[in-house]
Order: structure tokens, then C-alpha cells, then sequence
């Protein structure tokens, strides 16, 4: 018999399981996964995770701060709200940065504690095993009962299960698409789309439609291939994670060789029993004891149920557990890398940048420019002006009037039409003004002027910008 050496080589050699991904066979048929209901120690602390999950994504979208909601992305106006704070588009640069550094997040969490986003707060994951999955348990039963419903004849049984069964997942992917659509455009507009005549709402019932099927037919048929065909995520662990990073690892060198169990022989093998329950609660259908792979999401159910046949035998827990690949091979404990500490530099100087941006931002944007294609005027013999166009995008909740004043030059502005500008609440003002100075302070033929923008005697901003007057001989 090889060593316990010798068999670890082999299994790690032996890489034919990555070929192709666990729920496709040979001939690139599907292999639909039946998997086991998981139970343990920490399927339960996942259980409250989802919980409090769920009582966030669906109290969220009421929750208002100064009559705005807490989160809005309404990409079709370019509007965004995040902490009751209105952003649109002149504020992309703010958001290029925040993706900026939510990617470097990623990189950085990956690196240090792998998939464990993807298995205990990923809405796909939570949704599909601690919601639709739960339903399906409760409807057709344990993964054996669903195996022999699936292979059954069509019965008047079967026919109501599988009538109650996507019936109920698409009423929850109902709910769940207003849910969604009320983070884009807010509960307010969606209760108006629910109570009001449908031929003023097409296009937000086609919306919720449109959602509905998705989400149906994601938790419905495509289930784990989100995670392995559609998610980049998995795809990208290959870069992110190193033999430091910590993952669901099997510990082969405890386990191998495998060998069935005999309570009336002392063991004098590896303490992996080869009963496979490891790879029956799977919700990707694979074999966490082949190493590192994409399809895994981290979501301990392979662990729970190791654990649970390791107090049968009487035999140590934690041959499958959250550890590094250092950690298995070289018994190392999981430590913080340089690696990790550079991005996490590179994280914190981003954080900082992006703090004083949102700290600096100013809530009401205001842009003054020469009309284009005007030259000077002469006003009498000893005045003049100049005319410009000013545009103002308030941010605000709340309408405002707009004054203009000269900060660093004798002179005055004439607006057209209007004693103020008036904006209203996050929305766009414009206006034109003519800016009247002295002869005798002009010496350039291009003066600089500072001109400040008042809400009442509060100073919002000011505005550098040229003046264009004749030059003296």
C-alpha cells in the first residue's frame, strides 16, 4: 500500500475534476443537483445571518432620511441616493472612485478570507439556500425524496407538488421584484405603479414582469449556475487567493487514506470514511476533498456534515474546516500577509481620498461661463459689462433662491429677468447675467473675477471666472 505521502501526491496530481465544472457531464448535459438539507453549528449561525438579511432588504426601501429614502440607484435618471445624500451625474467621479475602491475591497477580502462574501451574505446564496430552497424541502422533501419525485411518473401528486412548487417561487420572485424595484426607482413611485391605471405604468409593470421572470427562473432552473457560469467571482479566485488565503479546505493530510468505516477494527488509516456527505449537501454538486475549485461558495455545509459523521466515529473534528493551503500542507496558522497589508495601505489611502470627497461635496453645483461668441459692451463712458450664462444643480431636498455678488472687485451683476436664480430641490436652474465693472479696474484685457454664490446670507460657493474688457494704450 502507498504511503499516506505517496496517495496526497496523487490526489493533488489527479486534476481531471477540473475539466469541466461538477454540474455538467461529459456530453455537456446538465447534472441537475439534488442536494442534501444541511444541518450543524454553523448552518444555524447562517440561518440568523439570512435573517437579519432579509429584514434589511425589505425595510430598507421605507426607511427615509430628511424625506429621502435611505438607498436609491436609479440608473434610467441618473440618480442616486446613498444615506438620504442625492448624487447625479456630476458626481461620477465620486462614484468612480467608490468602484474603485469596493474592487480593491474585494481583491483585498479575497485574498485574506477567500469566498466567505459569497457563502453567508451573497443574495443569490441566501436567497436561493435559505429561502427557495427551504420551500422546496418543506414541498417535495429531503434531496432522496426529490430524486424519487423527479424519476416518478406524473401522478395527481407530483402534479400538485410541482404546481405548488413554482406557483409559490414565483409569487416570492414577485415580492422580491418590487422589493428590487423599489431600490431603483422608490417605494412612492412603485406604490403609485400599483394603485394607479395600468395604462399610466406600463413600463413599470413591464419592469416588475421583466424582474419577476428573472428571478424565477434564476431560483427556479438556473440555481448554482449564477455562481460558476454567470458570476465572475469564481472565476477570478484563481488570481485573488493564494496558499494563504483561507478557504474551505479538506485536510488531506489527516484524511488520506480514505477507507470505509469498521467500529470493530482499530483504524490504522486516514480518518476520511469516504462516505460522501460532504459532497450531498454540496449546492454546487462538488467534491470539496479535490482542493480549491470555483464552484465552491464557501458555505460550510460540507463542513457541518463532516463534523457530524467525525462525532459518530469518535474522531476529531474539523477535517473539513476554514483554513489556508499552508495551513494543510504545512500546518501553518492563517496570518496576515504582506500581500494583505499592501492592499490594505492601498485600501486605506482610498478610503481616506474618498471620505474627504463625500465630507467636501458640495450640495449645490454651480458653473458660470462667458456667453459664447459676445464681446465687451460699453455702458455709458465709464462702465463695462460682460454676459454670462450660469447653470446650478441643486442637490438639495429643498428648493432655493440664488444670489450673486462680487467678491474681489468694485462692480455689480444684473441678472436678466430675475432678482435670484431659482433652483428647485434636486433639480437644474439656469440663467444669463450681465457683470458690470468700472473702467477704471480693468487693466487686462482678460481680468479675473470672483463671483459668490448666496442661498440668503449663507455662502455656497464661489466661482472664478474672466473678465474680457479693452486694454488701455
Amino acid at each position: 500500500m502507498d504511503s499516506k505521502e505517496s496517495i496526497s501526491k496523487k490526489a493533488a496530481d489527479n486534476s481531471s475534476f477540473r475539466d469541466r465544472i461538477a454540474t455538467v457531464d461529459e456530453k455537456g448535459k446538465r447534472n441537475w443537483v439534488f442536494a442534501q438539507k444541511p444541518k450543524g453549528k454553523l448552518y444555524n449561525i447562517r440561518t440568523y445571518v439570512s435573517w437579519f438579511f432579509f429584514l434589511l432588504f425589505f425595510s430598507l426601501p421605507f426607511i427615509e432620511v430628511n424625506g429621502q429614502p435611505l438607498f436609491l440607484f436609479n440608473v434610467t435618471e441618473a440618480k442616486f441616493i446613498l444615506f438620504g445624500k442625492v448624487f447625479w451625474p456630476q458626481d461620477f467621479f465620486i462614484f468612480g472612485l467608490g468602484m474603485l475602491t469596493f474592487i480593491v475591497f474585494i481583491v483585498l477580502f479575497t485574498a485574506a478570507f477567500g469566498r466567505l462574501f459569497c457563502g453567508w451574505v451573497c443574495p443569490q446564496t441566501i436567497f436561493m439556500e435559505m429561502f427557495f430552497r427551504k420551500i422546496e424541502y418543506f414541498i417535495e422533501g429531503d434531496a432522496a425524496q426529490q430524486r424519487l419525485l423527479a424519476k416518478a411518473p406524473w401522478t395527481g401528486s407530483k402534479i400538485f407538488k410541482k404546481v405548488s412548487k413554482h406557483l409559490i417561487f414565483y409569487l416570492c420572485s414577485f415580492i422580491i421584484a418590487n422589493f428590487f424595484l423599489a431600490y431603483v426607482i422608490g417605494v412612492k413611485e412603485l406604490w403609485k405603479i400599483i394603485t394607479e391605471p395600468v395604462s399610466q405604468h406600463i413600463g413599470g409593470l413591464l419592469s416588475i414582469a421583466v424582474f419577476s421572470g428573472v428571478f424565477y427562473t434564476v431560483y427556479a432552473f438556473f440555481r448554482e449556475q449564477v455562481c460558476t457560469v454567470i458570476c465572475p467571482y469564481g472565476r477570478l479566485q484563481g488570481v485573488l487567493l493564494d496558499k494563504n488565503s483561507m478557504i474551505v479546505a479538506y485536510d488531506y493530510q489527516r484524511g488520506e487514506p480514505r477507507g470505509k468505516y469498521n467500529k470493530k477494527v482499530e483504524r490504522s488509516i486516514g480518518d476520511c470514511i469516504d462516505c460522501f456527505q460532504c459532497v450531498k449537501v454540496c449546492p454546487t454538486g462538488i467534491d470539496i476533498r479535490n482542493g480549491t475549485q470555483m464552484e465552491c461558495v464557501g458555505c460550510t455545509a460540507c463542513i457541518d456534515a463532516c463534523n457530524a459523521i467525525m462525532e459518530k466515529i469518535n474522531q476529531p473534528l474539523g477535517l473539513i474546516r476554514y483554513a489556508s493551503e499552508n495551513g494543510i500542507e504545512k500546518r501553518e496558522k492563517l496570518h496576515y500577509t504582506g500581500r494583505m497589508k499592501l492592499y490594505t495601505v492601498l485600501l486605506g489611502v482610498l478610503v481616506t481620498v474618498l471620505a474627504f470627497m463625500l465630507v467636501t461635496r458640495k450640495e449645490v453645483d454651480t458653473t458660470i461661463m462667458r456667453t459664447p461668441g459676445m464681446l465687451y459692451q460699453e455702458r455709458g463712458t465709464d462702465s463695462v459689462s460682460n454676459l454670462y450664462n450660469i447653470k446650478v444643480a441643486n442637490k438639495t431636498t429643498n428648493a432655493i433662491p440664488l444670489s450673486l455678488k462680487l467678491e474681489n472687485i468694485s462692480g455689480h451683476i444684473e441678472i436678466i429677468g430675475h432678482h435670484a436664480i431659482q433652483v428647485k430641490e434636486q433639480g437644474e436652474g439656469s440663467g444669463s447675467f450681465f457683470l458690470i465693472l468700472p473702467r477704471n479696474t480693468i487693466h487686462e484685457r482678460k481680468t479675473a473675477v470672483r463671483i459668490g454664490i448666496y442661498s440668503g446670507n449663507e455662502k455656497l460657493d464661489v466661482i472664478t471666472t474672466n473678465f474680457l474688457g479693452p486694454v488701455h494704450e
